[in-house]
């Protein structure tokens, strides 16, 4: 199976290289919408709602409904609301397992280490293991800062 992200797991001055893996597979039926009458594909147009005519992609704007006005964003404000891009998933406190109800979890990785951080990572899940305790820790993935819990697989 191929990594979705390369990165590393860092707390202090450590630094572990891991590769993250997908821990759900999903699969799903992909159908196209097709005219019955030649099986042609249907296409989605961006149509004005107030003139019915169509938009060019080129001309359309992102805006949120706030107080009976839309406020537009550009790309500016996207990139300035992005987080900081690192590889790193930052280790920001421990936490006792049992604390944590994995109800709460949004969805599943896992981690493997990269050859040259075998060692780290071993004693870092040893530790853990040990302790009963879990990492706490930020990263981002696909622009998108995540919270997330770093444990030893039970």
């Amino acid at each position: 199976m191929r990594s979705i992200w390369k990165g590393s797991i860092g707390f202090g001055l450590v630094n572990i290289p891991v590769k993250l893996f997908s821990g759900v597979q999903t699969t799903h039926l992909d159908f196209d919408m097709l005219d019955e009458r030649d099986h042609e594909k249907i296409r989605y147009q961006r149509v004005n709602e107030k003139t019915h005519k169509e938009v060019p992609f080129e001309k359309i704007v992102k805006g949120y409904f706030l107080k009976d006005k839309y406020i537009i964003l550009d790309k500016h404000d996207f990139e300035e609301a992005s987080p900081e891009k690192t590889k790193i998933i930052e280790l920001e406190n421990f936490v006792d397992i049992k604390e944590i109800n994995p109800i709460y979890y949004e969805t599943s990785y896992y981690t493997e280490p990269e050859k040259q951080g075998r060692k780290a990572y071993a004693l870092l899940l040893k530790a853990l293991e040990k302790s009963g305790k879990a990492g706490v820790a930020r990263f981002v993935l696909r622009n998108t800062e995540n919270l997330c819990v770093i444990h030893p697989k039970s």
